[in-house]
């Protein structure tokens, strides 16, 4: 006789889209001009954005969503490599300049290209988010390559939106599923 396993792991989504979304939201509001960079998103970015998407990559490895995983763990990365890249100067390695940023930017941004293409038979949410963050990641590394602070600044306010977009997914995931019913769209 065959049997059969129910996973019963919670749905690690909302752990993810909440660490990505959040972090986003902060770094841009600092890049629309708001306050400095500090300590602040780079705590965040260390730990909720990076730290937290790798873990809800590794859950959604778990689950089977290869997706999902190859996303979060690789965001997850992301924003450790970055707080990564502005912290080494402290510490005598050398500060990338605009054309590195750039490139690095541009990478990300040509990945995340991949992602929204894979979004294209999913729900609109995703579709948003993907899309943003393709678009974010060619303003910021416009931004870096041209030196441009106007870049910069639309960067920011395109970022803030991009973050709003994971946000919310993830609200509506919790919100609907403790509901029982779709009460947010996706």
């Amino acid at each position: 006789m065959e049997q059969i396993l129910k996973d019963t792991t919670a749905n690690p989504a909302p752990l993810g889209l909440f660490g990505f979304g959040m972090t986003t939201m902060l770094l841009n509001i600092h890049n629309a001009g708001f306050f400095e960079l500090n300590s602040m998103i780079m705590g965040m970015g260390i730990f909720f954005g990076g730290t937290q998407q790798v873990i809800a990559g590794i859950m959604e490895w778990k689950k089977g969503n290869g997706f999902a995983m190859a996303a979060f763990t690789s965001y997850g990365f992301f924003w450790i490599s970055l707080v990564t890249l502005w912290l080494l100067p402290l510490i005598g390695v050398t500060k990338p300049d605009g054309a590195s940023m750039g490139c690095y930017l541009g990478i990300w941004g040509l990945f995340t290209l991949a992602f929204f293409v894979g979004t294209l038979n999913g729900n609109t949410i995703g579709k948003l988010i993907f899309g943003s963050l393709v678009i974010l990641f060619a303003l910021l590394s416009a931004a870096s390559f041209t030196g441009s602070e106007q870049i910069h600044t639309i960067a920011g306010y395109e970022g803030i939106l991009c973050g709003f977009f994971a946000f919310y997914e993830a609200a509506a995931i919790v919100i609907n599923e403790k509901s029982g019913k779709q009460l947010l769209p996706l």
